[in-house]
């Protein structure tokens, strides 16, 4: 009796969703509200994290801060992202690992390093970042990226492992150009 209630609840939560937005999203998409998710774990004013998003640990958000779906935030280790950032969807990041660990057949014990991710900064699809890493204000990474190493701001980095491949240029009136550089120049 209730598994037709809810699936006749789901269908109409779908249709009016398709209808108002053009989206056909997950069930648990549809009755969780990602502003009182991201408000329920302290996040900043406006911030928004999908249901679909795992957050283990210290994790601390700024304001205005998009959280994709299907997202790891690791904070084990302490995680800080900024504001005005954009989070994509399928980004993993990593505040520890297990590697030494494993190999050591476990004398050796999980190492934990801390994330920091500056304001305004754009984090590309299917992105990991592992632990240790500070990523700057203003900030691009590419879809697909492997972070291993920090940066300081205005970079664009993209690639496995992740390298700069260009700068963000925002200049006295607001306006945002985006330089990267020829597979010749090294961008020193």
């Amino acid at each position: 009796m209730h598994k037709k209630k809810i699936k006749k609840l789901y269908l109409q939560m779908r249709e009016d969703m398709n209808k108002k937005w053009r989206r056909v999203l997950p069930f648990g998409e549809l009755i969780v509200d990602r502003w009182e998710k991201a408000k329920y774990l302290g996040f900043g004013e406006k911030t928004s994290i999908y249901d679909s998003s795992v957050v283990m640990g210290d994790v601390q958000v700024g304001k205005d801060t998009w959280i994709g779906p299907f997202t790891l935030l690791d904070g084990t280790g302490g995680l800080t992202i900024g504001n005005h950032c954009s989070i994509s969807s399928g980004v993993q990041i990593y505040t520890h690992d297990t590697v030494d660990k494993c190999v050591s057949g476990g004398r050796v014990e999980t190492v934990y390093a801390s994330v920091v991710i500056g304001d305004n900064c754009y984090i590309g699809p299917m992105t990991i970042i592992s632990k240790g890493i500070e990523i700057g204000d203003c900030s691009i990474v590419g879809a697909n990226s492997f972070v291993n190493r920090s940066y300081k701001d205005h970079v664009i980095i993209a690639g496995t492992p992740a390298k700069e491949i260009g700068k963000v240029k925002i200049d006295n009136d607001g306006k945002i150009h985006r330089i990267y550089y020829d597979k010749n120049d090294k961008g020193e």
